[in-house]
């Protein structure tokens, strides 16, 4: 039997509006707007159009109150009807980003 993968913090399903957004040059430079799946203090599920790639520097901004955190991309599902689950990292943990009732795992970061 395999081991269960622990969570550096819990996550919450949380429907929120953000803006991913990439300034590398050359072709994988992008702006989207957007919503997560799942959020943490670690980061977010979010559906995405855009490519993207493995370790891929981005930034998240938060739309409701216009915070930004620099993250890297942890995980791309597959695409359905044009959007794939993205996973982002955040570069060090932030419980306070996301406006929701954060659980108590997230005090243990």
């Amino acid at each position: 039997m395999g081991t269960v993968e622990q969570r550096r913090s819990e996550r919450v399903l949380a429907d929120l509006p953000v803006l991913i957004r990439s300034q590398s040059a050359g072709n994988d430079s992008f702006q989207e707007e957007t919503f997560t799946v799942t959020v943490n203090a670690h980061g977010a599920l979010l559906m995405l159009a855009a490519k993207v790639a493995l370790g891929q520097t981005v930034t998240l901004v938060n739309l409701g109150n216009s915070a930004e955190r620099v993250c890297h991309i942890a995980y791309t599902g597959r695409a359905h009807a044009g959007l794939a689950q993205v996973g982002v990292e955040f570069s060090e943990p932030a419980p306070g980003f996301w406006p929701v009732k954060a659980p108590a795992s997230w005090g243990a970061v």
